[in-house]
């Protein structure tokens, strides 16, 4: 049995029972403050619901730590839960209030990233988690990101190491990023007003909003769509609910981040219509489609199914080569700055289903002799049988000067969407200047298009008519003139609604 499959039908919390229903759920008019709020204005409203927590002392005994764990993570069959070990580690809990045999209290967010003062962070239960000794010492106080080199420990189900940037940071296992993730969204929102240091400065910045870094809430976000609450992680942020009189809303609203630091940012957000953990039974109102990735590349482990084309190159060389540990290279430098052409083509990209489409990748860029990555590379789109250059003003381009790999930033795709298209990445070089581009972790994201809105049924009888509308904009604000020839995302009011639509 899978860990997915264990953390679904296995490991629901003993002392609070299977399931609990949707009325048990969220207190009534709790989240109430946050409807018709976004971006900063929300995560403010959502730090003053949840900063305040009637927290246990630290530690083992009644009333502390380990007494809430055996509430909050323990199986069916009486072991803790070690989101940061395999499974088959798991040691029995015996007593409550006795710490797991080999484990310590790990802190999430390291009690070093605000001064080490033991306040309610410190005894938060939305940030602490049994953990086994060896492998919470080794993760240290680093924070999580992306491990690309795991040379300081990987037993299975944590790394830790060098993340692209070249500074050290920890990686969950797949079946629990999400809930990391969304951990350190309530993190980053009800300790917002902290005074942020050390290496917490690698993902947190000072102030409100956003605290989060833009990397890392892209990261997170990234993460926590990819693995979305389960039943117990439903199960123990009500359980601790229930213990600290406060709630992690980022549970509880799976697409809050959206309207706090993503694609939802200047929508208003209504808890009482919008994707809810209670109701996953089909019971919630989504505002809309929701992003889904098309395709995913990660150069490190395979080519993708990517080809070269080469114009300009010295005999018996080769421009494009594809190394494990950077992903694809291109240079034309042999021993000195040669003249070099080639091309790096992606597989045919079905882009038939989508009314809007997003790429991003990392790359880095260096030895480009003071001449800028953006002047000699470019990124090209072939779609029925023309190549088009991107923009290079819609493309993050690193400095030219280092091996360290910027993320492109999501590059629209949204004129090719409901086409078949290639991505190409064109390297150039000659003798002033043969630099060396690396590229990695290539995604094509997407919205689905929807059925027709022209007649769409609302609760009170009526339709809404996509040619009838009281204001037409696109995802980027502009007033769309035409909806009716429109397509893509496209928000529109009608009869003092909104609606956030595709075509």
């Amino acid at each position: 049995m899978t860990n997915r499959h264990f953390r679904t039908f296995a490991a629901i919390i003993a002392v609070i029972g299977a399931y609990i229903t949707a009325a048990a759920q969220i207190p009534e008019g709790y989240y109430d403050s946050l409807k018709g709020k976004s971006g900063a204005e929300l995560k403010n409203a959502v730090h003053n619901i949840i900063k305040n927590a009637t927290v246990y002392e630290y530690g083992s005994g009644r009333g502390k730590t380990w007494w809430g764990f055996w509430q909050t993570d323990r199986t069916e069959d009486g072991r803790f839960i070690d989101r940061y070990s395999p499974e088959d580690t798991w040691p029995q809990s015996t007593t409550q209030g006795k710490s797991g045999a080999g484990m310590n209290i790990e802190h999430s967010f390291p009690k070093s990233w605000w001064g080490r003062t033991e306040n309610q962070a410190y005894k938060d239960l939305y940030n602490l988690m049994p953990c086994e000794s060896g492998i919470n010492t080794k993760k240290s106080n680093y924070p999580m990101g992306k491990v690309v080199n795991a040379d300081l420990a990987d037993n299975g189900a944590t790394k830790v190491g060098k993340g692209a940037n070249g500074k050290n940071l920890w990686e969950p296992a797949d079946e629990w990023k999400g809930d990391f993730a969304r951990g350190y969204m309530y993190m980053a929102t009800c300790y917002q007003d902290f005074t942020w240091v050390g290496t917490g400065l690698q993902i947190l910045e000072q102030g409100d909003y956003p605290t989060l870094q833009e990397w890392a809430y892209k990261l997170y976000i990234e993460w926590a769509k990819a693995d979305k609450p389960t039943e117990l992680e439903i199960v123990r942020n009500q359980t601790v609910s229930k213990i600290q009189g406060n709630r992690n809303p980022f549970v509880d609203f799976p697409n809050l981040m959206e309207y706090i630091w993503g694609d939802s940012i200047n929508y208003a957000f209504d808890p009482a219509h919008t994707e809810c953990s209670e109701n996953y039974s089909g019971s919630d109102t989504p505002i809309g489609p929701s992003e889904e990735t098309i395709k995913e590349y990660v150069f490190t482990q395979d080519d993708g199914g990517f080809t070269t084309e080469t114009t300009t190159c010295p005999e018996g060389k080769t421009i494009w080569k594809l190394k494990n540990e950077y992903g694809w290279v291109g240079s034309s430098y042999f021993g000195s700055m040669q003249e070099g052409d080639a091309r790096l083509v992606s597989p045919e990209i079905d882009l038939s289903e989508y009314a809007k489409v997003t790429m991003s990748f990392e790359h880095a860029a260096n030895k480009m002799n003071d001449v800028a990555p953006k002047d000699k590379f470019s990124v090209e789109i072939r779609c029925d049988g023309n190549t088009s250059i991107i923009d290079s003003g819609l493309i993050k381009w690193p400095k030219g000067t280092s091996w360290t790999y910027n993320d492109s930033g999501d590059i629209p795709l949204n004129d090719y969407a409901g086409k078949k298209i290639q991505i190409v990445f064109h390297y150039t070089g000659n003798t002033e200047s043969a630099g060396t581009w690396e590229i990695k972790n290539l995604h094509i994201k997407g919205i689905k298009n929807t059925a027709s809105i022209s007649a769409a049924t609302l609760s009170d009888g009526s339709f809404f008519n996509g040619n009838a509308s009281d204001g037409c904009y696109s995802i980027d604000g502009q007033r769309i003139s035409d909806p009716a020839a429109y397509r893509g995302i496209m928000v529109m009011k009608q009869g003092g609604k909104t609606w956030k639509v595709a075509r």
